[in-house]
């Protein structure tokens, strides 16, 4: 029953009610009664309508703000998780060079040639201190090399994997590396005496560093496929310490051994007599097996003198290697200076390197691309300029003058000079 039915209800009663007394006395004691008990029941009813309409009104509410605050997430949440995903878990990098270079080698034609070199890749900031990084370099598949040669009628050039690892950090300054990684070996001003700069072994890394100490230890992989012959791990451990000698000069030194255990190992890259400049021997009837003389035990020693009290920053160094397995030809060395630094916009620096690598000191496949035509067995001069346009454009002039290669081969060495002309950006 509705209000206005409970409205008419009443109207009747009180028309009863006040009716003249003929009227009141045909109504009896017990029909009264009854419509009393009818009035009760009506209104309990209208109280329990009343009760249900505001608690539904409640309901509906409620409802609408759920929808909204559900609608306002959603719209939200694609621009958290970009924000998360680009400044907290994950970065990109890259970078891109242009270099045109001259190579006059003995009395050949000189060569002259254009080439380019790009490598992007991410670095993922996972749970438990760890990382994960992939980069892909567009360039050629030599372990010292990222340089892909303009040409073939503008031909598309290959895609490479160049790094692929996963980092753990147990504790303050410590790090477990697995995968193809970045070189974790100390090389003194960037020097490529053992390693080539464009080189990224592959295997495992563990080190450690504070402001003063630091030390590095590798089990990297020459060939980790044990179905085939030259299958080998290198081992290596590296040490060095870094102080301060004043206001104005830093030093940092140490020394390392590394063991490569190739002799009587056949090639690793490239052709199966092509050596790089180690010795080697080919079996005298099956002329198309050649195989290391030698293992490469390396004894390494590195000194880095920063001084910063000239206007300029500045540095010198010297990096010395020694064969322990060889009989001779088993030395490298080399030394350098630097002024200035190619940082911020408008700055610069010059630098100068000497080295001496004997045939048989280092292994030739890891070693500098550049001094010499690569390898081992070479010698000679480089000088470097660097001019920052920004922070991330650099342009740079290399020139590898009076070098010589194959020097323990023959009587006369011969002549190698190169010009390169860079310029790079990163972002």
């Amino acid at each position: 029953m509705n209000r206005l039915s409970l409205g008419v209800a009443v109207a009747a009663a009180s028309i009863t009610l006040y009716s003249p007394v003929s009227a009141l006395a045909a109504v009896s004691e017990a029909e009264f009664a009854q419509l009393q008990a009818q009035m009760a029941g009506l209104m309990a009813r209208v109280a329990a309508l009343e009760e249900e309409n505001a608690t539904l009104r409640e309901n509906t509410a409620n409802a609408v703000s759920e929808i909204r605050l559900t609608r306002e997430a959603v719209a939200a949440a694609p621009s958290r998780a970009a924000t998360g995903l680009n400044s907290e878990t994950f970065k990109f990098s890259g970078d891109f060079r242009y270099r045109y270079e001259e190579i006059d080698i003995g009395q050949r034609v000189v060569r002259t040639r254009h080439r380019v070199r790009a490598r992007a890749g991410f670095v993922a900031q996972l749970p438990r201190d760890v990382q994960v990084g992939l980069k892909v370099a567009a360039g050629n598949d030599s372990p010292v090399s990222g340089n892909a040669t303009l040409g073939g009628g503008g031909t598309s050039k290959e895609l490479y994997l160049d790094q692929a690892w996963a980092t753990w950090q147990p504790f303050d300054g410590a790090y477990a590396t697995i995968g193809k990684m970045k070189n974790p070996m100390y090389r003194p001003e960037g020097s490529g005496l053992l390693w080539d700069s464009d080189y990224t072994p592959e295997g495992i890394a563990l080190g450690w560093a504070n402001e003063h100490l630091f030390v590095n230890a590798v089990a990297h992989a020459l060939e980790s496929d044990s179905a085939r012959a030259n299958n080998v791990f290198y081992y290596g451990v590296q040490s060095g310490f870094t102080l301060a000698l004043g206001d104005n000069l830093g030093l940092t030194a140490g020394g390392g051994y590394i063991d490569m255990p190739v002799k009587g190992k056949n090639t690793y890259f490239g052709a199966f007599d092509v050596f790089f400049g180690n010795s080697f021997s080919c079996d005298t009837i099956l002329l198309t097996f050649c195989t290391y003389d030698n293992n490469y035990e390396e004894l390494e020693l590195f000194a880095t003198l920063d001084i910063d009290g000239l206007g300029l920053p500045a540095a010198v160094y010297g990096h010395f290697a020694q064969n322990l397995d060889a009989d001779d030809e088993d030395t490298a060395w080399s030394a350098g200076a630097r002024l200035g630094k190619a940082s911020g916009a408008g700055s610069w620096q010059v630098s100068y390197e000497f080295a001496s690598i004997e045939a048989d000191s280092l292994l030739a496949l890891l070693s500098d691309s550049n001094i010499g035509g690569g390898g081992t067995d070479v010698r000679g001069h480089k000088l470097g300029a660097v001019f920052a346009v920004d922070k991330q454009w650099h342009v740079g002039l290399t020139l590898f003058v009076d070098n010589e290669t194959l020097g323990s081969r023959f009587d006369d060495p011969i002549d190698y000079d190169r010009v390169i002309f860079d310029t790079s950006f990163k972002y």
